[in-house]
């Protein structure tokens, strides 16, 4: 069994489609609205997102987060660098050894993680 599929609330799900599909890989071509304002989109891997629209997201708790493994620590620093330069807000960055991360927010606040770690050895 494995995870396939997030639900978002967001204000404005195109923006967030645009987001997602800008930085974290998401086909816009896989896109359907359906009756409820809801957008679901596609990854290459075939993870979908659902981004629900509603008037207001409201606070959410610090810790909340999803993240995306990259498979190189370099690929980490390139997607830092292109979301720095495009003005998207970085709340925080980890660069060691065993571990290169760093989480943004989406447009509507969602902490979204982009990390790299060795894999476990059995």
């Amino acid at each position: 069994m494995r995870l396939n599929h997030l639900g978002l609330p967001v204000r404005d799900p195109q923006r967030s489609l645009h987001f997602y599909a800008a930085y974290f890989g998401f086909d816009p071509a896989t896109a359907r609205r359906y009756p409820d304002g809801t957008v679901i989109v596609r990854d290459a891997a075939g993870f979908d997102l659902a981004l629900h629209a509603v008037e207001a997201v409201g606070e959410l708790p610090a810790f909340l987060h999803f993240g995306f493994r990259l498979p190189r620590p370099d690929d980490v620093r390139a997607l830092l660098l292109r979301l720095k330069a495009d003005g998207v807000e970085v709340v925080e960055e980890d660069d060691e050894p065993e571990y290169t991360a760093f989480k943004c927010l989406d447009p509507d606040g969602h902490r979204v993680e982009a990390y790299w770690e060795p894999p476990a050895i059995a």
